[in-house]
């Protein structure tokens, strides 16, 4: 849709919602169903756009993409009854006699902004959340994957009228346009410094936002670690779509007593995923494009490199990279990596390793390898980050029971399961006093009454 329709578009949302369409069970229901119901039928279509922006194969399309949204659509259609209704809240004896309640009320018109990395499932997953806690929205999806935002968008508007669910295509001029108008609520994710102009435009108007940001995941592998499976699941985790999740290990801090075994293994795991020849992997994605290729070739230079390296700017691939032992401050170990190079160092001491995350901006997800139950109780209380995953990588984000976000650099807010009706929600309470007694503590003159004041209050 044309930027210069965005007044009137948010206009007639401001009018829809005020109608209470968007607020009846029945309706943000039926709008689950539809979108479940379609993306099923587009399956293929999802899976051949996603290809053709990153490469994606169809199985990687369907992992973390087109399945995560439909799973995340049952259990929205399996739960929305009860997260939609109002439940009681205890009332204090101040109050007494009287009822409480917490009403989930939406927001109202949204703004929700999608990365490139995974374009499909990063602007779905958060407007599952706004339509199901009954807003209406505009999306601005990414336009470097304009395959899949042009399918999108085909999906949506032939789904729902436009003053319910809006999609604005662009770049960087329609994001300006798009923060210049008045919204109810923001949803962000991206790179920490777009956040932080999101936040400032949001500020104007004091429009809650959520900030969904990354920065560098460290991952922590102690000697007590089973090696052989901690390196399946890194390597695994760090050349998903080439490195190219804002969860992705930036990082490995490992044991010097067992950093050559796991060298040794992650570059067989790598061997085992992609074959010898990763370029001709029908399993191994690419860069997104020329300019993020040529901001890792730059973070590679000069680096010691274990194994892979090797690139093709035409073809936007770089093999899957481990750099041995880069220095502290060197480019790849001071700018988030995004992309499938991966820098091990080795350390003395888990106590260093600690010490060596804590000395850095909080990570949105920190990894542990190992078997040692005090030492995954070190790290939990130690440190802090969005989110930690022991002996796995990536999979946490997958379980909607848990929040998912960040926390200073990497982020603030959280969603994923109910947690994205919460984000587009908020919780009005409403209390009902009884007209049967009135307390008359409370009221002038206050004479010896503190008393019994301070008897109420507890």
């Amino acid at each position: 849709m044309e930027i210069e329709k965005m007044p009137d578009i948010l206009f007639a949302q401001r009018n829809f919602f005020a109608k209470g369409n968007t607020k009846e069970y029945a309706f943000r229901l039926d709008a689950l169903k539809k979108l479940r119901s379609e993306i099923v039928k587009r399956e293929k279509d999802i899976a051949a756009a996603l290809q053709k922006d990153l490469g994606k194969s169809e199985f990687e399309a369907y992992e973390t993409e087109t399945g995560m949204v439909l799973s995340e659509l049952g259990l929205f259609i399996k739960n929305l009854k009860k997260w939609t209704k109002p439940r009681k809240a205890k009332t204090s004896m101040l109050n007494f006699p009287a009822k409480g309640w917490i009403y989930p009320e939406p927001y109202g018109s949204t703004l929700i902004f999608s990365a490139w990395n995974y374009p499909f499932y990063l602007l779905l997953t958060p407007l599952i959340g706004a339509i199901a806690a009954g807003n209406c929205a505009v999306l601005k999806p990414s336009e470097l994957a304009p395959n899949t935002a042009a399918l999108t968008e085909e999906i949506l508007s032939g789904l729902f009228p436009a003053e319910y669910i809006s999609i604005f295509q662009g770049g960087a001029e329609t994001a300006k346009a798009l923060l210049a108008e008045k919204f109810d609520a923001i949803f962000f994710t991206g790179g920490s410094e777009l956040g932080r102009v999101v936040m400032e435009a949001a500020s104007k108007n004091l429009t809650p936002v959520v900030l969904e940001l990354g920065g560098k995941s460290p991952c922590v592998v102690d000697k007590t670690a089973d090696i052989t499976l901690a390196a399946r699941r890194i390597a695994w985790g760090k050349y998903l779509n080439a490195g190219q999740t804002c969860v992705s290990p930036d990082y490995i801090l490992v044991d010097k007593e067992v950093k050559e075994a796991l060298m040794k293994e992650l570059k067989k795991n790598i061997f085992d995923f992609f074959g010898s020849e990763p370029r001709q992997s029908q399993d191994y994605p690419r860069i997104v494009n020329e300019k993020h290729f040529d901001r890792l070739q730059n973070l590679l230079a000069g680096e010691n490199i274990y194994c892979g390296g090797d690139s093709d700017r035409a073809e936007k691939y770089i093999a899957p990279t481990l750099i041995d032992s880069p220095a502290p401050d060197s480019l790849v170990m001071t700018q988030e990596i995004f992309g499938p190079l991966l820098p091990v160092i080795a350390m003395d001491s888990f106590n260093a390793a600690v010490d060596f995350i804590n000395e850095r901006p909080k990570p949105l997800a920190l990894y542990l390898f190992a078997r040692d139950k005090a030492k995954i109780s070190e790290l939990a209380n130690r440190t802090s980050s969005g989110g930690i995953c022991v002996n796995d990588t990536i999979v946490h984000l997958s379980n909607p029971s848990m929040p998912f976000g960040g926390v200073g650099e990497s982020g603030m807010g959280s969603y994923h399961g109910k947690h994205s009706f919460d984000a587009f929600t908020h919780y009005k309470p409403v209390m009902i006093k009884s007209n049967l007694m009135d307390i008359k503590t409370r009221y002038a003159p206050y004479g010896n009454k503190l008393k019994m004041l301070k008897k109420l209050l507890g």
